[in-house]
């Protein structure tokens, strides 16, 4: 099964109300006054990263993509906006036809950013673009705050594999989205088996304290357990007396148990006992998993413990105190009359308190050291560099209305997991700290 084909997994029959009112409104007032129809480019920019945050990761661009496909006012909604008197019929009549027809270029998706990065660029009549800026927002907000935490953690895991397993801590559509953030960031498997069906994220999960409490006795859980998994199950061990509980799972599995999972106490001096009873026990192969609100400073304090994968779930879905990246969907040009061969013309709001930005269409490279090693985020709006041209940064991901870029998840995964190794090294430091890269302005 394609699961691309099931559509977007929420109780309203398209994108199109996941939107402020507003964008509505201002097609309206835009309609009336004969400028909605002015070419226009939209960006996507965060004017800073979360504190302490060294580099930022683009994650949610393929759910965008599937969101602007799906973005139709059918005749449930365009009733719903009419009963409500949120836009008038001009504005309904304009909106029952909608479709996007205009360019987004944007950072591949997996690719890391910094304050000011141009994320994505969108183009086209202002009419058809204004009323995307909500669920824009909405998805790579979250998403790129979810990758950029889950980066974090791969990043202080180093070589051991990371479990999301935080679908209980969020809500239950987010905890898809989640998900598929964290595997984008780099965890190799997830709990949730929705993100395992839609996006075929590799699941993985045995059992938790209930499963244990349900039987009388411990050794009657893990007989249980192995009979049904078999002897490479993983064994939850701290229910009672870890100390007993190991003893009792290499006696009821045997040497070939394939992981112990700790999910209490004082990880680090836990994990060392775990790992010299079980080898003590000859269950040298057998593996230990730790689980426990891990975030990814937890993660790299047990980089000297004898523990072999990690289970994250209540930081990691919650961006590990940065749930959101702050970005903006701001007008940075616009053509003066609705000729389609009007020039553009750069705009840009001008305030004080940190929200100013600038305008043109920009473009972005990475200037690269003579170790190919990224040195600085050069933005420009005139032309590009010779010295830059093989540097750039921004794709084509949808032309005349059209998706041209879907990529395979693994696909975007490996794309992050290359473009971390191209940062500096400082990038990886978990102190708090400056951007690892500086941004430019040409």
């Amino acid at each position: 099964m394609n699961t691309a084909d099931l559509g977007l997994p929420v109780d309203v029959p398209s994108t199109a109300l996941f939107t402020d009112q507003y964008e509505l409104t201002m097609l309206q007032a835009a309609l009336a006054a004969g400028t909605a129809d002015r070419r226009s480019v939209f960006e996507v920019f965060t004017r800073r990263l979360p504190e302490g945050r060294r580099y930022g990761v683009v994650a949610g661009t393929g759910r965008v993509l599937d969101a602007v496909e799906n973005f139709r006012f059918d005749a449930d909604v365009l009733a719903f906006l009419g009963e409500r008197g949120i836009v008038d019929e001009p504005t309904l009549e304009w909106l029952s036809s909608y479709r996007f027809g205009g360019d987004v270029w944007g950072y591949p998706e997996g690719e890391v950013y910094f304050p000011g990065s141009p994320i994505l660029r969108v183009e086209g009549s202002f009419a058809e673009c204004v009323l995307l800026e909500t669920v824009i927002l909405s998805i790579l907000n979250h998403d790129s705050a979810i990758a950029a935490a889950a980066s974090r953690m791969a990043s202080a895991a180093g070589d051991r594999p990371l479990i999301e397993m935080g679908a209980r801590r969020t809500h239950e559509l987010a905890a898809v989205a989640a998900s598929r953030a964290a595997y984008v960031g780099g965890f190799a498997t997830t709990s949730d088996l929705a993100a395992g069906f839609r996006y075929g994220i590799p699941t993985v999960g045995t059992s938790a304290h209930a499963f244990t409490l349900l039987h009388d006795t411990e050794r009657d859980a893990f007989q249980a357990q192995v009979d049904s998994l078999g002897r490479g199950t993983t064994l939850l061990v701290d229910t009672y007396d870890v100390a007993e509980a190991v003893r009792t799972a290499v006696e009821v599995a045997g040497t070939e148990l394939g992981a112990v999972r700790i999910d209490s106490g004082d990880l680090l001096l836990v994990a060392h006992r775990v790992r010299e009873q079980l080898d003590e026990l000859g269950a040298r192969d057998t593996k230990i998993v730790v689980t426990s609100d891990l975030d990814e400073y937890a993660i790299a304090s047990l980089a000297a413990a004898p523990v072999d994968a990690y289970g994250v779930g209540t930081q990691l879905v919650t961006g590990s105190g940065h749930p959101t990246c702050s970005m903006v969907y701001k007008l940075v040009a616009r053509a003066e009359s609705a000729d389609p061969t009007a020039p553009l013309v750069p705009v840009a709001k001008k305030s004080s308190g940190g929200k100013t930005s600038i305008g043109g269409r920009k473009w972005a490279a990475r200037r690269l050291d003579e170790h190919a090693v990224a040195e600085a985020e050069v933005i420009g709006t005139g032309p590009v560099p010779a010295e830059l041209a093989d540097q750039q940064l921004l794709v084509e991901l949808i032309k005349d209305g059209q998706v041209l870029a879907r990529e395979s998840l693994d696909v975007v995964r490996d794309r992050h997991a290359a473009a971390r190794t191209r940062l500096p090294l400082s990038a990886a430091q978990l102190s708090r700290g400056e951007p690892v890269l500086p941004t430019e302005y040409v």
